[in-house]
């Protein structure tokens, strides 16, 4: 009971975490506010990330909100400084971002270090532009249904979901089970990609360089030629004759007319 009394506590889960939150101007407040509290009252260190200088904007919907400090400049932060990171939404914050080569980059360097990020609303925008979603589980604001499926997502409609170190939330009613979860996954750490969404990555990168191939006139991945007869053992030169001669698959003759 004590144990399970010490690890409720507040201000020790999130203990010597740091967690960048990335934003520009048009954040949707509420989803840096809530969430910032939740990480801090976990032990969590948090800077806020931004392009903007000094100062950046918040919005309540459709409503200027208050101006933040920026604690880092974006051309001055260095991913590996941080154990995790936060994507809030609002509609103009991520649609800035995704044109900034060094925000998409920064987004991108987390998951190419398996650290754990939580997006919410219209963040996970960033994750597609930063193209870290192909063969993921996530959620968002409807209106990115198409694009995370365009970018080899599923997308599935729940308040939270996790895939791996990534946490998602469809909108602000959602924050609190979006808050618990995100705790709980940067308490977790770094955390190993599964073999599977790499296979499936690898699998589906085959696939359209066959397609592309088979466009240029050509089988088989692009930057390979197919096999020499001598290359091939008796199976599979057989195989390559009856291809070339256009009769692989036809049954042989019966000897009847």
């Amino acid at each position: 009971m004590a144990a399970q009394q010490q690890q409720s506590q507040p201000g020790s889960q999130l203990n010597g975490k740091t967690v960048a939150i990335l934003v520009a101007d048009g954040f949707e407040q509420v989803e840096l506010t809530e969430p910032r509290k939740a990480l801090e009252n976990a032990g969590a260190k948090t800077q806020i990330v931004s392009p903007a200088e000094g100062k950046v904007q918040g919005w309540n919907h459709d409503d200027k909100g208050d101006r933040f400090p920026v604690d880092m400049p974006l051309k001055g932060a260095d991913p590996g400084r941080f154990d995790a990171l936060l994507l809030p939404g609002g509609v103009k914050n991520p649609d800035l971002l995704r044109t900034m080569p060094e925000a998409v980059a920064f987004v991108r360097a987390f998951f190419e270090q398996n650290k754990p990020v939580a997006a919410i609303c219209h963040g996970p925008w960033m994750l597609v532009e930063a193209d870290v979603v192909d063969g993921r589980t996530l959620t968002s604001w409807p209106s990115l249904k198409t694009d995370i499926q365009n970018a080899g997502a599923s997308w599935v409609d729940r308040e939270v979901v996790t895939d791996n170190g990534l946490v998602t939330s469809r909108k602000p009613d959602d924050l609190p089970a979006f808050n618990r979860k995100m705790c709980e996954e940067f308490a977790e750490g770094r955390h190993d990609h599964e073999r599977g969404v790499d296979a499936t990555r690898e699998a589906r990168r085959r696939s359209d360089n066959r397609a592309a191939a088979d466009d240029m006139g050509g089988t088989g991945d692009l930057g390979r030629r197919e096999p020499h007869p001598g290359e091939l053992d008796g199976s599979e030169e057989q195989e390559l004759a009856e291809t070339l001669r256009g009769t692989r698959g036809v049954a042989p003759a019966s000897g009847r007319s």
